[in-house]
């Protein structure tokens, strides 16, 4: 039995930390609970000013959330848990293990995980990753990927949104 072909990523670009919000807001409506998004980016690429998009759109304060990169993870209660987990400052990627990642991929909450690219290996299968690349001092790229079937649920979601609801300027897909 072959599985059906994953979407090509959605590619985003955003002009402006609004643009960024209206993202996490699309992004928050798009999302299941139980799903793990990896976000891979350079320092200030905006990888916590997303997931603050995505709290505001779950009924979370964007002003509490933080970047946990002291505490390593945070949560957040809104329509669903939002765990928030930073790894940049990991020595190894089995210290990501030992914060109990496990339970917490499986509940029903959802999992942000910054500098995801430190621990790749110990994600789920089926996760959403999603790339941001600095372009300008306000503007980002946000390339959005599916890994898996779920995932490729909320891809789908996620353009549909941004096709129907104003997109940022320079919004595409790529092929």
């Amino acid at each position: 039995m072959t599985s059906a072909p994953l979407p090509a990523p959605l590619v985003v670009d955003s002009h402006s930390e609004a643009e960024t919000d209206r993202l996490g807001d699309w992004l928050a409506r798009a999302l299941e609970p139980g799903l793990v998004v990896a976000l891979v980016g350079n320092l200030g690429a905006g990888k916590t000013r997303l997931v603050k998009g995505v709290a505001r759109g779950v009924g979370i304060e964007p002003g509490e959330v933080t970047s946990p990169t002291f505490v390593l993870v945070q949560e957040y209660e809104g329509l669903w848990p939002l765990y928030h987990f930073d790894t940049y400052r990991l020595a190894q990627p089995e210290a990501f293990a030992d914060l109990g990642i496990d339970e917490y991929f499986s509940g029903m909450g959802v999992c942000f995980v910054e500098w995801a690219d430190r621990v790749a290996p110990l994600l789920p299968a089926d996760h959403l990753r999603i790339e941001i690349e600095t372009t300008g001092t306000q503007s980002r790229r946000f390339r959005v990927q599916s890994l898996g079937p779920r995932s490729a649920r909320v891809v789908e979601r996620l353009r549909q949104a941004t096709a129907g609801s104003s997109p940022p300027p320079g919004s595409s897909t790529a092929t």
